[in-house]
């Protein structure tokens, strides 16, 4: 089945390798946690010398199963059929059951956080296409969280969710459970279960139906700034569990941080090294500041929340895609997420500026009123946080410009890579906060 799985393996959306030559896989791990089913970790290595883990939950059958979309079927082996398990509806129940049970099997250790009913039985179904992770949800109570890249050490998501839910705080979804494993005396987390906010919205759909508006309507867009304020609100209520539970400190500015990112991409993004002195003099007339730092979530913005018919939710707590695993568990200030927030709205408006073939920054009447749309709810946004924390965020201005610009250099080489059409979106924020 080697084939089939190299094959399989590198269509997934969560595959990491895009990029480099993949040379070989190989099993490093494999647990039979039922019949005709099993939990394997892959192993990948790549031609520069740089691997991969991945968890692969492998559902065999004796032949072709109708229903299964083709992205379920891993492939054959003599007259057996290997299907991702997590497709299988009895196979996803069973790993729920595991985790009900507080099971160990095989080195892996399944457990239940205390008080947690969970729906064991209820109907199981996968949804989206997530780029990291696999989801399965169970009736509307709880979703289970599979990740498909895993590497050593304690991943923020669930711990993070732990340290909220077990203080009380409402707005995030209640870790329910989690099951991990160790493998040369590190730990490895495999997965975890939270409760399921059942008829939500998420913050980027609701920020882009209000901003269509301001395509046909001179007036429109106004109608997200009361849940732009909630929002801050939410935010402020994590940073004050987060600050409360797992303790503050101070450190310099991380003015070597940000320059690295900026000399990496300086002259890798069209436009980008015309403003990298104006961004370098910027960061380091903060080199002597001191800043309070926390944990954090590490990757806020629009598409991280959620709004319930009671509240703001902040979901997906593993920090700053593609960085190390103790990089994202690193403390820093509270002001870098209220940054991604403030920059999400940016590309909620002005991504309607260039789907209607206008610029943004410029002085057409769209494009100023994308702007004070964007100026009402990082207003709002602020408001509600400095309500809730006591402190504005606006009030250490220079600060939280230094972080909207290392995101908006973030974002431009992101774009520049990827989606060079947006380009247009971190490039015009750059020439604005820099002037």
């Amino acid at each position: 089945m080697t084939l089939s799985l190299q094959n399989w393996l590198t269509a997934q959306r969560w595959y990491a390798g895009r990029g480099r030559v993949l040379s070989s896989l190989y099993e490093s791990t494999s647990v039979r946690l039922g019949d005709d089913l099993d939990l394997k970790l892959i192993d990948a290595k790549y031609d520069n010398g740089t691997r991969d883990r991945y968890q692969v939950l492998i559902r065999w059958t004796d032949g072709p199963v109708d229903g299964y979309p083709d992205v379920a079927t891993i492939g054959h082996d003599g007259a057996r059929t290997a299907y991702d398990a997590l497709y299988d509806p009895n196979a996803a129940q069973h790993l729920l059951s595991l985790v009900d049970g507080d099971a160990t099997v095989g080195g892996l250790h399944f457990s239940k956080e205390p008080g947690a009913d969970l729906p064991v039985g209820a109907t199981a179904r996968v949804i989206g296409a997530e780029q990291s992770n696999t989801s399965v949800v169970f009736g509307t109570s709880a979703i289970f969280k599979v990740f498909r890249r895993v590497t050593p050490g304690i991943n923020p998501d669930i711990e993070l969710n732990r340290v909220l839910a077990r203080a009380g705080n409402g707005h995030v979804a209640r870790l329910l459970g989690s099951f991990d494993t160790e493998i040369d005396g590190e730990p490895y987390a495999l997965g975890m279960i939270t409760a399921f906010a059942a008829n939500s919205v998420e913050g980027w759909d609701m920020a882009t139906a209000s901003t269509r508006d301001l395509v046909t309507n001179p007036d429109g867009g106004s109608d997200f700034v009361a849940e732009s304020r909630r929002l801050g609100e939410a935010v402020a209520t994590v940073h004050q569990t987060l600050a409360a539970e797992l303790g503050t400190a101070e450190e310099p500015f991380p003015v070597d941080t940000l320059l690295t990112r900026l000399g990496a991409l300086a002259d890798a993004v069209p436009g980008l090294a015309q403003y990298a002195p104006a961004i370098e003099e910027r960061y380091r007339k903060l080199a002597e500041q001191s800043t309070v730092v926390q944990r954090v979530h590490g990757d806020l913005h629009l598409g991280q929340v959620l709004r319930t018919p009671e509240a703001w939710l902040v979901i997906d707590f593993e920090g700053e895609p593609g960085q190390p695993l103790p990089e994202r568990r690193r403390p820093d200030s509270a002001l870098r997420d209220v940054a991604g927030v403030l920059r999400s709205y940016e590309y909620a408006a002005y991504q309607q500026l260039i789907e209607g073939g206008e610029e943004p920054g410029g002085d057409e009447p769209l494009a100023v009123r994308a702007r004070e749309w964007v100026d009402r709810n990082c207003g709002a946004f602020c408001d509600g946080y400095a309500a809730a924390m006591g402190t504005d965020p606006r009030d250490s201005g220079d600060l939280l410009a230094a972080y909207e610009l290392d995101k908006a250099v973030y974002e431009a080489g992101y774009e520049a890579r990827y989606r060079p059409a947006w380009l247009k979106i971190p490039m015009a924020s750059i020439q604005r906060l820099v002037g």
